[in-house]
């Protein structure tokens, strides 16, 4: 059994996605418009079960209202039991009535976390100002309720912020963090990874954090094995494969390749004897499946 820590799904009909619909704009990872369209569980599935998946969480994914899709997702997941299936939801940590969002949240047996974007890439990150959450002590505030009530945080951001969260995340020790997309290194230059590496040890340092090797497809659409060696390497090397766990990121990732190539190029890059902890273990602890 092995367990994709990171991939989303939508229907279009149910939920509204102002980003997904957005016709002609090109974004950071890519032109979304193969992707403009529904994506269900079943498709999802498919491709997944094909390479011995058998279980998943899902990653918000910027719906106009974060309720819906979580009741969405439950929906799916009670429509599904034969695919276990939990969800990490998106929640503003730094809103006046969070007790009341989280507790609304928490009625949902699917839900096991929360997301907040904090950068995306440099363009956009620049528009959004979500990099100023980091200044606000609400933020980390809300990081410390997250782990009160025995949920986890989804922490998506740049290489070039991970020494200031990492201040952020040592006020919040008992919350436990998923970093996305391995920190997310946009520059793939031998320096732009040297950077991202001397970076990433500030958060492998904090023991309640874990990392994500998901979404490696995003800066690069020409990815392979070999050029994305030295991140997988790095994130075993300093987190250690039992904070370490595989994410698919699909359907945004198909963008750049197909999930067998995507599962098939890890597993090239994870020694044997740490592939149950990246592809089924981590996952199982971090998000509490049963």
């Amino acid at each position: 059994m092995k367990i994709d820590a990171h991939h989303h799904l939508w229907d279009l009909n149910a939920v509204e996605y102002p980003w997904l619909m957005e016709k002609g704009a090109v974004r950071f990872f890519g032109d979304p418009t193969p992707i403009q369209r529904n994506y269900l569980l079943p498709e999802y599935r498919a491709d997944a079960s094909a390479q011995g998946f058998s279980a998943s969480v899902h990653i918000q994914v910027g719906a106009a209202d974060p309720w819906a899709e979580a009741q969405w997702v439950q929906s799916v997941a009670d429509q599904y039991p034969d695919w276990p299936l939990v969800q990490v939801v998106f929640c503003d940590l730094t809103a006046n009535d969070l007790e009341y969002q989280l507790d609304r949240f928490q009625s949902l047996p699917s839900v096991r976390g929360v997301r907040q974007i904090v950068g995306r890439a440099p363009g956009e990150d620049a528009k959004t100002g979500t990099n100023k959450l980091l200044e606000n002590p609400d933020f980390r505030n809300g990081l410390v309720a997250v782990g009160e009530r025995g949920l986890s945080f989804d922490l998506q951001l740049l290489p070039e912020l991970m020494e200031q969260t990492a201040e952020v995340l040592s006020q919040a020790p008992s919350t436990p963090v998923a970093l996305c997309h391995a920190g997310s290194p946009h520059d793939r230059s031998a320096e732009g990874l040297s950077h991202w590496q001397d970076a990433l040890s500030s958060l492998s340092k904090l023991p309640n954090v874990h990392c994500k090797l998901s979404g490696l497809g995003m800066f690069d659409h020409n990815w392979s094995a070999q050029s994305v060696a030295p991140i997988a390497s790095t994130c075993l090397s300093q987190f250690g494969a039992d904070r370490c766990m595989f994410g698919s990121n699909f359907p945004v990732d198909s963008l750049s390749s197909t999930y067998y190539e995507l599962v098939s190029r890890l597993q090239e890059l994870i020694p044997g004897a740490h592939q149950n902890s990246v592809f089924h273990n981590t996952a199982k602890r971090f998000y509490r499946f049963e």
